[in-house]
């Protein structure tokens, strides 16, 4: 499991990086530049969108080339880029140019990484090894959340500076990716054929999955909505800085335990949990708008994502044919991308036009719904292989 831990000290540098700067944008943008909701709707959908229809590519010349590494450093290194052009930033469509570059990154390493990982342990261990990565990850972030508020507290200039320093964990994730981590062996193909992504190859417990995934990536917006919520009620950038930790302290609380659990009693159960959680908690957000109630509601919402994160991606890896794994789980990385677009500019025009509860009633819905849809056409079971 080494090179799980030092993936997942990559991740912890990358996310450190990240959220430093993620929960000020919606600040950055409606503070210095004016934006609304609608046009925050609409760069989180875009960059996203646009982005992730390069997730089946890298998965797929991961697969065709059998190398991993060097896609998941490159991709390290331009979300870094992103962060860069996002500080230097005169205007809102230049901050989408930003988001773009980052979420680019983000989509050439993460199939070739998840299939590192799939590929550095043994099948019985998949979902613990997810859960210690996804773990790490998310402790970068609320470390890296927890340096941002330090900043704001302490230094009197403009926010757009805390872009700059989070080049700095950025860096040190792209040099422990190229110095320490190895490059396991990938299935090599048997013939050219046997990388190519056909819906018809896939097993139907699969297939199922992806359909109720875009389903379920209809309601899933950006996370910047549940941060304007907070703005709108009263809540200081400072304070917001805190409250985003608490989501992430709870989702790193419950990303290990519950991904290595569904080794033991299977992926069904967590995922039924996550997502009959994501309903409660968005319909909570729909009509709740003391400040005081939103500490509880942001640490819940982490719980969805740690109940269900890790252990989608390895019930991706479970039933995916060996041969064309990273392209697979860049389908999924895709499906669930693409949707951000339709998801967030859907949540930012309801919001607008028919009020900031609006959007959070519309994702508890699908929540339940793909709740629903998972009991109903997805076995139980452990993995087998």
């Amino acid at each position: 499991m080494k090179n799980i831990l030092i993936l997942g000290l990559v991740s912890f540098f990358t996310d450190m990086s990240s959220e430093m700067v993620y929960p000020l944008i919606p600040v950055f943008l409606m503070g210095t530049f004016g934006a609304n909701p609608l046009i925050i709707g609409v760069i989180e959908g875009i960059s996203h969108s646009f982005s992730s229809l390069f997730k089946i590519y890298f998965g797929h010349i991961s697969d065709k080339i059998g190398k991993r590494k060097w896609f998941a450093a490159a991709g390290y290194t331009i979300s870094a880029l992103g962060k860069l052009i996002i500080g230097l930033s005169g205007n809102w469509s230049s901050i989408l140019g930003g988001r773009t570059v980052d979420r680019l990154g983000k989509a050439a390493r993460g199939a070739p990484r998840d299939a590192l990982i799939a590929e550095s342990t043994p099948a019985g261990r998949r979902g613990e090894a997810f859960g210690i990565h996804r773990a790490l990850d998310t402790a970068g972030a609320f470390v890296g959340i927890l340096i941002g508020y330090l900043i704001l507290i302490n230094f009197t200039g403009p926010i757009r500076s805390i872009f700059f320093y989070s080049l700095i964990p950025a860096a040190i994730s792209v040099l422990i990716m190229l110095i320490f981590v190895r490059e396991p062996m990938a299935p090599a193909p048997k013939t050219k054929d046997r990388t190519k992504l056909s819906w018809s190859v896939l097993p139907k417990n699969l297939k199922i999955f992806l359909l109720i995934s875009l389903l379920f990536s209809l309601g899933n917006s950006s996370n910047l909505f549940l941060i304007i919520k907070a703005i709108d009620i009263g809540f200081f950038p400072v304070v917001i800085m805190l409250l985003y930790a608490t989501y992430n302290l709870s989702y790193a609380l419950f990303m290990y335990p519950a991904s290595k659990l569904s080794d033991k009693i299977g992926r069904k159960t967590m995922l039924v949990s996550g997502y009959l959680i994501f309903g409660l908690v968005y319909l909570a957000f729909a009509f709740v708008n003391q400040p005081a109630w939103y500490w509880a509601m942001f640490f819940i919402y982490g719980a969805y994502v740690g109940l269900t994160e890790g252990v989608e991606k390895a019930y991706v890896v479970d039933n995916s044919p060996e041969q064309i794994r990273a392209t697979v789980l860049g389908t999924h990385d895709t499906i669930v991308g693409v949707m951000m677009m339709p998801a967030s500019i859907l949540a930012g025009s309801l919001w607008q036009f028919f009020g900031p509860a609006t959007p959070f009633y519309f994702s508890s819905l699908i929540g339940f719904l793909a709740t629903i849809l998972i009991l109903l056409y997805i076995p139980a079971g452990k993995p087998t292989k």
